[in-house]
């Protein structure tokens, strides 16, 4: 083996391409990894806001997500990301003529498709004969093949208008898991990938769903930790790295350019959005590269409000009958700890806020949390703020498969890493630690090194 193949270079230092460093790192090869940024993380990071660490989203993860569990052990930081015991989410509704109503989404210890029967008959927002067709469409869904092309053409919400759900049903339970899940409305996502989340998450494995989230700021996991392990496994990185060209070598092998300098190395990931790695691939690498610029995709709005004093009680909740979705009590993870609560608002398929001024933004959510929240009527607000990632994910609309691309280029020794590459995923942490996998272990094949696959022990 040549110097040059011993040599791997990984450009983006998102969750796709760490883990993709990492895995190279670990067989053997001597990784560069690239960041553009000054930190890790990608886009699930942290920042200061005075004496705040902020998200700049809130992001979970779910029992089923075993690759991103694995990247978790794998960096050291499982237990700052704990899971619930059982799928437990509060589910507040507003809207009803009745006043407010709280109902529950819960898991029992029974065996699938038994273990949500229970709470599904006992959830207020749906009526009795809604809720029975729930059962129906779930035993439907769980004879669908996720990775049937012929579901990628076919929007959810047709499906499930043909599988007897009601508007109210789709908005109060299926929008309810599938935006958050899909970044889109069951009208604008793929069947196939709706699918995969709802057959994955609630119907496969009694605990599938239960729902994990970071109990410290996202960046101590995917940058200071991540960091560490980069070190300690022998990974250069580079980060304030901007990558200006990829070009092939005399000898086949390949030539990474940055602003400061140019490497060689025989494999390459390139684990950067869509559109990037569009302007940075080489001719010939895809036979149809323009399909990348044909991945659209989807905004997500974050608002974070800070109170003097604490206004919920629980550690999260969803909302029905207001344009607030989920809630998040951020407090202890923040930093706060002089009596007052930060709440993240998560606002996914976010296309008509994510433009809006700050003080529209405040005078629409700041009344609605008010109006799910009773305490915070007397409650001041210290800070109230936004972020914005207004290309957060790709957008899995119907069609977005057959844009997709694997992890293997045409052009031996260059491969593709994403969450928006083809994992089979949405566009998420689970998915983009999957891709980073996938890209690796396509490189130690073509190099003639067998590594076992980690998610084969984490499952």
């Amino acid at each position: 083996m040549s110097g040059s193949d011993q040599r791997a270079v990984v450009v983006g230092g998102g969750l796709a391409g760490v883990t993709a460093a990492l895995e190279l790192a670990d067989a053997g090869l001597r990784v560069t990894l690239l960041e553009s940024r000054p930190r890790l993380g990608g886009l699930a990071f942290s920042f200061k806001r005075g004496d705040l660490t902020v998200d700049n989203g809130q992001h979970v993860y779910l029992r089923c997500c075993t690759a991103y569990r694995w990247f978790l052990d794998r960096v050291g930081g499982a237990a700052l990301a704990p899971l619930q015991d059982r799928l437990d989410v509060p589910v507040l509704d507003v809207a009803h003529p009745a006043g407010p109503r709280l109902g529950r989404l819960r898991r029992s210890a029974l065996p699938v498709p038994l273990h949500l029967a229970a709470s599904l008959a006992r959830y207020p927002h749906l009526s009795l004969a809604e809720r029975a067709s729930v059962g129906r469409a779930a035993l439907a869904l769980r004879r669908l093949d996720p990775a049937d092309p012929a579901l990628d053409g076919l929007d959810f919400a047709t499906w499930l208008g043909r599988h007897g759900q009601s508007p109210r049903t789709i908005e109060a339970l299926w929008d309810l898991v599938g935006i958050a899940t899909l970044n889109a409305t069951a009208g604008q996502s793929s069947l196939g990938l709706a699918a995969m989340v709802f057959k994955t998450g609630l119907l496969s494995e009694n605990g599938a769903a239960d729902i994990g989230w970071a109990t410290v700021p996202l960046g101590d996991l995917h940058d200071t930790l991540a960091r560490e392990r980069l070190d300690a496994a022998g990974v250069r990185t580079a980060l304030r790295t901007k990558v200006t060209g990829i070009s092939r070598t005399d000898d086949g092998g390949w030539r990474v350019d940055t602003e400061d300098e140019s490497l060689d190395a025989g494999t390459v990931v390139l684990a950067v959005p869509q559109r990037e790695a569009h302007g940075l691939l080489p001719a010939g690498a895809l036979a149809d590269p323009d399909k990348l610029l044909d991945i659209d995709t989807a905004p997500i709005l974050n608002v974070h409000v800070v109170y003097d004093r604490k206004v919920l009680k629980r550690p999260f909740f969803a909302a029905l009958g207001s344009p607030v979705q989920w809630v998040f009590d951020r407090t202890d993870a923040s930093g706060l700890t002089d009596g007052g609560q930060y709440l993240a608002l998560s606002q996914s398929a976010a296309q008509d806020d994510i433009d809006e001024p700050v003080s529209v933004l405040r005078t629409k959510y700041l009344p609605e949390l008010e109006r799910l929240l009773p305490a915070a009527r007397g409650a001041k607000v210290r800070d109230f703020f936004v972020t914005r990632e207004r290309t957060a994910t790709f957008a899995p609309t119907p069609g977005v498969g057959r844009l997709r691309p694997g992890a293997r280029t045409d052009t031996p020794g260059l491969y593709l890493a994403g969450a928006w590459t083809a994992t089979g995923w949405p566009a998420t942490m689970e998915g983009a630690v999957r891709s980073g996998v996938s890209a690796a272990h396509a490189a130690l094949a073509a190099l003639g090194r067998h590594r076992d696959h980690p998610l084969q022990e984490a499952a």
